[in-house]
């Protein structure tokens, strides 16, 4: 699956206090099931004194395959640890909530 290898490769690049890689294919003209259009929030250690230009270049040039292939947009989201607390708060975001494995049971209230 794209997203995966997306979210590893910028995991073992970036080493980051917290990633997100969301699919928005589906919010485009694409087939369903598509994997073309992809948003990431990244904080990590490694964008400490640099612009956001060279943020972007670091996040192109680890994803330089998949950009090349199948990815049609990629929209970044890079912050140090620093602007993250500024802008959002102590803790970063939760993750967007995959699903479960459904074996809990369903509330009733």
């Amino acid at each position: 699956m794209l997203q995966e290898r997306i979210e590893r490769k910028l995991a073992e690049a970036l080493d980051p206090e917290h990633l997100e890689v969301v699919n928005e294919s589906g919010n485009h003209n694409v087939a369903d099931g598509s994997e073309t259009h992809f948003k990431v929030v990244v904080v990590a250690q490694a964008f400490e004194g640099e612009r956001l230009l060279r943020r972007h270049r670091r996040i192109n040039s680890t994803l330089a395959e998949e950009l090349a292939g199948g990815v049609h947009a990629l929209a970044m989201h890079t912050y140090t640890a620093a602007e993250w607390r500024e802008r959002f708060g102590s803790a970063p975001m939760s993750p967007p909530c995959l699903g479960g494995d459904g074996s809990l049971p369903a509330r009733s209230d």
